[in-house]
């Protein structure tokens, strides 16, 4: 498998998580080997996504830069928005391992949606008012719709069908994640130290978790999983069918936690990929990668650890395993990669 990792200095970092044939003195039995790392943006980078081998990451320079994660390359830049982009999301279909869109969110409220094979914009609506920023969109395992919640306290529903909002109503208070499970029945939106869990076909609030400090970025795992981590420094694994903490690794890292990625069964295998791994990244620069069945025994260690020196603003993982290689279209319609293996 592959993280990817944007940091509050430009750099984007890239790390393929490889399997050690004896582990080191520290009981490490995983390496995280650097990909690439370079300033790929103008402006610190907010978010990042990945999918089987593309990966895209979105910054205060209003752009999205796309990258071939199996050729350890960049495939250039997307223009569509005119304010920082706050929020990446990538859908791919069950049946593939790569993804079908791209949907890309910014500061000024609006929401670009783009074909990811090859890279082309297909329409910008405004998901939230005008000025007001999308904080995270999630989409549907169907690909058929979208939520976003925003600056504004308010969530709001894209039909990505027809391009355009269906729904948008007032929370009262500002979200800054919202999730769907992996099964797509219910979903998940943080206010603070809140997690609400959310019936999906009717937004009915079923449970609401409190951490005991921000929570400030969370993963949806398998059998009703949810990770989550913040400014106290934990990884939490929380039950969203019995309404509680399932388990918990303590001091996972000595700052603020600000990304996690979850490998599922719903992931496209290699060799190295586990139904139990989850990466964690803290605003320290170090990168962690847990086996999480430990945690309910006893405190674990991590299984491979690599430390960037930067400040880390958001994590994401994919798996490599894939027949296509990326391809990007430019604004005037070129290809600028277009191979296939």
């Amino acid at each position: 498998m592959s993280l990817i990792a944007g940091s509050y200095e430009k750099f984007i970092w890239g790390f393929k998580l490889k399997p050690l044939k004896h582990s080191d003195d520290d009981g490490k039995t995983l390496s995280l080997t650097r990909l690439f790392s370079y300033p790929s943006h103008l402006a610190p980078i907010s978010t990042v996504v990945a999918a089987g081998p593309v990966a895209a990451s979105g910054g205060g320079d209003d752009t999205v830069h796309v990258y071939d994660l199996a050729a350890a390359s960049s495939l250039g830049s997307l223009y569509h928005h005119s304010a920082s982009v706050t929020a990446l999301e990538f859908y791919t279909p069950p049946q593939l391992s790569f993804p079908r869109n791209l949907l890309s969110a910014a500061a000024d409220g609006s929401l670009s949606i783009f074909d990811a094979d090859p890279f082309v914009h297909l329409k910008t609506l405004w998901a939230h008012k005008k000025g007001s920023g999308v904080n995270s969109v999630s989409v549907h395992p169907s690909g058929k719709l979208a939520l976003t919640v925003g600056r504004d306290e308010c969530l709001g529903m894209i039909n990505l069908l027809r391009g355009k909002r269906k729904f948008y109503c007032r929370l009262g208070k500002e979200a800054t994640v919202v999730k769907f499970d992996s099964s797509g029945d219910k979903f998940f939106m943080i206010m603070g130290e809140k997690i609400g869990v959310h019936e999906a076909e009717d937004a009915r609030l079923v449970w609401e978790l409190e951490n005991s400090k921000r929570v400030l970025c969370a993963a949806s795992g398998e059998g009703g999983l949810l990770f989550s981590g913040g400014e106290d420094g934990n990884i939490t694994a929380w039950d969203s069918k019995a309404g509680k903490v399932a388990y918990r690794i303590d001091d996972a890292h000595s700052f603020r936690v600000k990304g996690i990625v979850v490998l599922s069964r719903n992931t496209d295998s290699t060799e190295t990929d586990d139904p139990y791994l989850v990466a964690s990244a803290s605003s320290d620069g170090v990168i962690r990668v847990w086996d999480v069945r430990m945690a309910m025994k006893e405190k674990p260690l991590p299984l491979a650890e690599a430390n960037t020196k930067s400040r880390l603003t958001c994590l994401a993982g994919s798996s490599l395993k894939s027949l296509k290689r990326p391809r990007f279209v430019s604004e005037a319609g070129e290809y600028l990669a277009m191979e296939e293996s």
